[in-house]
């Protein structure tokens, strides 16, 4: 798993309160969620990194290869 750093996020009560409604139902803690859409705004933008460091995609190489 990629090292993780914590810092301070100021965000308006409202916008938080829609994220968190937003978390609950894609079954994602708020962290989670706006980890998700920090990602994909990237992706969408990007300006990714080829590793972005979190993707929850397998990497299990295919069976029968």
């Amino acid at each position: 798993m990629a090292e993780r750093k914590a810092f301070l996020l100021r965000v308006d009560r409202t916008l938080l309160e829609d994220l968190q409604r937003w978390a609950d139902d894609d079954l994602r803690s708020l962290n989670g969620q706006i980890e998700f859409l920090l990602r994909r705004a990237l992706r969408e933008a990007g300006r990714a990194s080829s590793d972005d460091g979190g993707t929850r995609t397998s990497r299990r190489p295919k069976e029968g290869i």
